[in-house]
């Protein structure tokens, strides 16, 4: 009996054929901000309603540079999760900012409302960053509004959201700017580390678009400060564009497991996913279980991969002293008790039902 992997690149990307767009990009000997680059961002713009997309190295890069084209300085406070990695609290810190934490919705996981409310009266933040965590869209159109009505400008942290959609519009474009990684495990991954910056504000993706290298304004010309080199290489870019139409096709195959997973699971003692429709791409398929250490354990007797996404809280983070002390219940809960199970395209039917059969024999013995 195989191993069921979290993940499978090679299952992933089985059937694709690279070569030719490495051959041409390596034919061209233009390797860097070159044509394959210049169309994958006009593809994906398209592709997420949006007007501008500025590709950069990797998805913490987009979340730092988004970060300084809103103009957020040392000194500012920025407000977030503290669930979801500590991804977006690195881009805080490394703008010289302070991350202000928010609680998460108790079935979402993702930003509460009400809980943002409070944070927004008693700091002011300069910036608001939602994360899609999962892949499930937050209750993003509220707190939009609820941002606009404060004067905060919305960062959307899409890195594990990539096409979801609700109401016709996608991940990335409900908010002021958004940000994707493509690291290879994303529901759009390159072979290799990558990332972007999405806009409709022309003059913040220009912004963007001098800070992804050195702030240039003109080729030696340094005009804005905080700039660095970030650029997505040209053969990733080529990789994206060939992934890039498959991309909703891939997201069906994991809710469809997602789907599957829920169904089976609707009686069982655990917490799944809220949503298994077009707002949820299951980039993460994430329970939340009393006992996760023996429930890691059963799986992993049966040869069943899990993760932990997050273990730890990023204000419980020690290389960080936290600015005040936080009560956030429902984030710490979660912490304690989520766990994800396997759930990607090229994931067999057999190989569902093994963690089907797993996850239910594990609970029927706990009754």
């Amino acid at each position: 009996m195989n191993n069921i992997p979290l993940f499978s690149a090679a299952k992933a990307n089985a059937g694709l054929d690279f070569t030719a767009s490495i051959k041409a990009v390596l034919d061209s000997h233009w390797y860097v901000l070159g044509t394959e680059v210049t169309r994958f961002e006009e593809e994906f713009a398209s592709y997420v309603g949006v007007d501008h997309c500025i590709s950069v190295a990797n998805g913490s890069d987009a979340l730092e540079l988004a970060l300084r084209g809103l103009g957020v300085v040392s000194g500012d406070r920025v407000a977030t999760v503290a669930n979801a990695g500590f991804y977006g609290s690195t881009a805080i810190h490394a703008v010289g900012a302070t991350p202000v934490y928010a609680d998460v919705d108790p079935v979402t996981l993702t930003l509460c409302k009400e809980s943002l409310s409070a944070v927004i009266a008693a700091t002011q933040p300069a910036v608001i960053i939602i994360t899609h965590l999962y892949g499930q869209l937050a209750n993003v159109e509220e707190i939009v509004q609820l941002a606009s009505e404060a004067g905060i400008p919305v960062l959307e942290d899409c890195a594990q959201s990539h096409g979801a959609r609700r109401n016709g519009k996608q991940a990335g474009s409900f908010g002021t700017i958004g940000c994707f990684s493509f690291y290879p495990t994303k529901n759009l991954g390159a072979l290799g580390d990558g990332g972007a910056v999405v806009t409709s504000d022309e003059k913040l993706a220009t912004r963007v678009r001098q800070l992804r290298q050195y702030g240039w304004e003109k080729k030696y010309q340094v005009a804005l400060p905080g700039g660095r080199n970030s650029r997505l290489d040209e053969i990733q870019a080529a990789i994206l564009r060939i992934k890039l139409p498959l991309l909703d096709r891939w997201n069906e195959q994991r809710r469809s497991i997602a789907q599957r997973y829920n169904a089976a699971f609707a009686k069982l003692d655990l917490d799944l996913p809220p949503s298994v429709a077009e707002d949820y791409v299951a980039h993460l398929y994430v329970v939340r279980v009393k006992d996760r250490a023996g429930f890691a354990a059963a799986l992993k007797d049966k040869m069943i991969s899990t993760d932990i996404h997050y273990p730890i809280a990023d204000h419980r983070q020690a290389a960080y002293e936290a600015e005040q002390q936080y009560a956030l219940p429902i984030t710490e809960y979660a912490c304690k008790t989520v766990i994800s199970l396997p759930c990607f395209p090229g994931l067999g039917d057999e190989e569902v039902n093994r963690v089907i059969d797993a996850v239910t024999a594990y609970f029927l013995k706990e009754i």
